[in-house]
């Protein structure tokens, strides 16, 4: 089966049944997230993987009661940075040249330019910013779970303040952007399980500029 055929498959899961996700293919839908691009490279966000009963369901009360929360395997939370710092800005341009095992000059050029910006703008304007990068990174994962053979259902339904509250985001200068269960579907109750793919027709989505 190719790669498209798996993304023709994959759908936004209605009902899952608990089973369990492979720690491996976990691992791997990790990978993807951290290997996706970000803005100037800065990743500025982090995701966390909440397998925790009790959290689930605490999660699930904010998420308009969306049963994949707590009946998925794995739920991953996407939390953006709060603002562009000194700090973060410097610590993913450090690890680049410790990594890389040398400093160039045009990098370093480039480093000076997002602190005399970035650091300087208001904090909502660069939460913003960082919130559309993890959207990027969001995409990849569902990418590798079809990939996997995982279902999942990409969320934004949920009450953002609250769930910084139950996972102390805010304390961490994090704030959520994306929820993703992760697990398989419960065919027997997922109505949306045996329907057919509906997407626009190219010739509808795709304009040639030639």
């Amino acid at each position: 089966m190719s790669f498209l055929d798996k993304l023709q498959q994959r759908y936004a899961t209605k009902a899952m049944n608990g089973k369990v996700v492979p720690q491996e293919k976990i691992d791997n839908i990790l990978e993807a997230i951290r290997l996706a691009p970000t803005s100037s490279g800065l990743q500025p966000f982090e995701v966390f993987v909440i397998t925790n009963d009790k959290i689930k369901a605490s999660i699930k009360e904010i998420a308009w009661n969306q049963s994949q929360v707590t009946d998925c395997s794995h739920l991953l939370v996407f939390a953006a940075w709060d603002t562009y710092t000194e700090n973060r800005i410097n610590h993913m341009f450090d690890l680049t040249n410790e990594i890389r095992g040398f400093k160039n000059e045009g990098w370093e050029n480039y480093r000076q330019m997002l602190l005399s910006t970035y650091p300087q703008r208001d904090s909502e304007t660069n939460f913003e910013h960082a919130a559309r990068q993890t959207y990027i990174a969001f995409m990849a994962a569902i990418t590798q779970a079809a990939f996997e053979g995982v279902d999942n259902t990409p969320m934004e339904g949920f009450d953002p303040a609250a769930l910084d509250k139950i996972l102390g985001l805010r304390a961490k200068g994090l704030r959520s952007t994306l929820l993703l269960p992760l697990g398989y579907k419960d065919v027997d109750n997922d109505w949306l399980a045996t329907l057919v793919k509906v997407r626009k027709p190219m010739d509808e989505l795709v304009t040639t500029i030639a």
